[in-house]
Order: C-alpha cells, then sequence, then structure tokens
C-alpha cells in the first residue's frame, strides 16, 4: 500500500523517512515492533502506513497520496478529470483487493486459477476506460496513475504476459516508469523465488520515479507480509 506513496514522494521530490516495521517469522509473526509504538504517534486511526508532515498525521493510503497530490495540483483540473479520478480510485482498491484476498488465503492454490481467469476482463475494463489518453484522467499526470501503476505492475508479476493483450496498458506502465526486460515471476512455485528481475528504462519514462526504481533504495520485493502465501519473500 505504501508503494505509490513512495513513488508520488519522489515524483514530486518531496524528501521523506521511509521508516519500516518487521514482523517476526512463523507462525506467531510476531507484530510487537509496531504494536509498541503505534499508540505513541497521535495518529487518529493509529495503522499503516501512516504519513507525517509537521502536525498533518495521516493514515489509510489514499488519503496519503491525496494529501501530496493537492500540494501539487494533481488531483484533476476540470469536472470530467475529477470525476474520472475519483471514480478510478475506489475502482483501483476493489482491484488490489481482489488480489490481496487470494494472496492471504490459506487455499492460494486452488483460489488463483480462478483469480487468472478473470483477470482479461477486470484489465480490459481499464484499458477501456484509459482509451487513447495519455494517462488515465486525461492529458495530465494526476494521483490515480501512481495507484494504477502500482496495481498493474502487481499483476504482471503475479502473471507476467496478463498484459500483452492491452498495448495501451502496456504503453502506459512503460510510459509511466520502466518496462521489464525479465519480469519477476510468480511465487506460487518454489522454483520462482528469487527470480531475476531487469529494468528497462523507458524512454518516455517520468525520470524522476525511474531513477528512483533503478536504485538501491527501491525494494522490490516483499508486496505483501509474511503471513501472505504469494508476494512475502525478499528477492
Amino acid at each position: 500500500l505504501a508503494h505509490a506513496i513512495r513513488l508520488l514522494l519522489e515524483y514530486t521530490e518531496t524528501p521523506y523517512e521511509d521508516k519500516l516495521y518487521s514482523c517476526g517469522e512463523a507462525p506467531d509473526y510476531d507484530k510487537s515492533q509496531w504494536i509498541n509504538e503505534k499508540e505513541k504517534l497521535g495518529l487518529d486511526f493509529p495503522n499503516l502506513p501512516y504519513f507525517i508532515d509537521g502536525t498533518t498525521k495521516l493514515t489509510q493510503s489514499n488519503a496519503i497520496v491525496r494529501y501530496i497530490a493537492r500540494k501539487h495540483n494533481m488531483c484533476g483540473e476540470t469536472e470530467e478529470e475529477i470525476l474520472r479520478v475519483d471514480m478510478l480510485e475506489n475502482q483501483i482498491m476493489d482491484f488490489r483487493m481482489s488480489l490481496v484476498m487470494v494472496c492471504y488465503n490459506p487455499d492460494f492454490e486452488k483460489l488463483k486459477p480462478g483469480y487468472l481467469e478473470q483477470l482479461p476482463g477486470k484489465l480490459k475494463l481499464f484499458s477501456n476506460f484509459l482509451g487513447d489518453r495519455k494517462w488515465f484522467a486525461g492529458e495530465k499526470l494526476t494521483f490515480v496513475d501512481f495507484l494504477m501503476f502500482d496495481v498493474l505492475d502487481q499483476n504482471r508479476i503475479f502473471e507476467p504476459k496478463c498484459l500483452e493483450p492491452f498495448k495501451n496498458l502496456k504503453d502506459f506502465v512503460e510510459r509511466f516508469g520502466v518496462s521489464r526486460g525479465t519480469p519477476r515471476s510468480p511465487l506460487g512455485g518454489a522454483a520462482a523465488v528469487g527470480a531475476p528481475l531487469t529494468l528497462c528504462v523507458c524512454p518516455q519514462a517520468l525520470e524522476k520515479v525511474a531513477a528512483y526504481l533503478k536504485s538501491s533504495r527501491f525494494q522490490k520485493m516483499p508486496i505483501n507480509n509474511k503471513m501472505a502465501k504469494w508476494g512475502n519473500k525478499k528477492l
């Protein structure tokens, strides 16, 4: 959930401290590092990720992204752009959670084929919504593009060929950041753990984001927490 926040901070050249909390190993998955601190931060709704900017203290990932975006006029300008941003923000969260629910389910291997079967239909809706626009709200970059890039990239890691039928989504991902020379393979099989990833900077990439994705500060994996059945291991 914090990845899109980091990308937006990088794009807007906003200085930030990235604080990570560790989770213990199975079977207890000890969360004491976070639990011991969460009530001391002055957050109205203690949760991860959180964002502190002076006296402003926020949780909920989309609220954080919106806060940063408002400072940089990246929430849409025209009524049509604003409507597209508002609708897509929520649609992306539904899409994100559909993968999360599979990844954290003990029956992951049984549920995975069903998810992959319905994935093209969901991607087609996003492809139709983007159409021939440069960005999802129109010609100007907005915060939902960062959210969309994140969730499309996760699904492309999960199923490397899922964007092949949708040229505009492939172009969007490459325009946004990078193209993947060797996609990270799904972690469902033991041989896939630690599979290599080659990041190829697209000529049309957002320069600051592409630089971050190639830097040592970018953590490629894990996507999910340790108790998940997929995307839970570092590369």
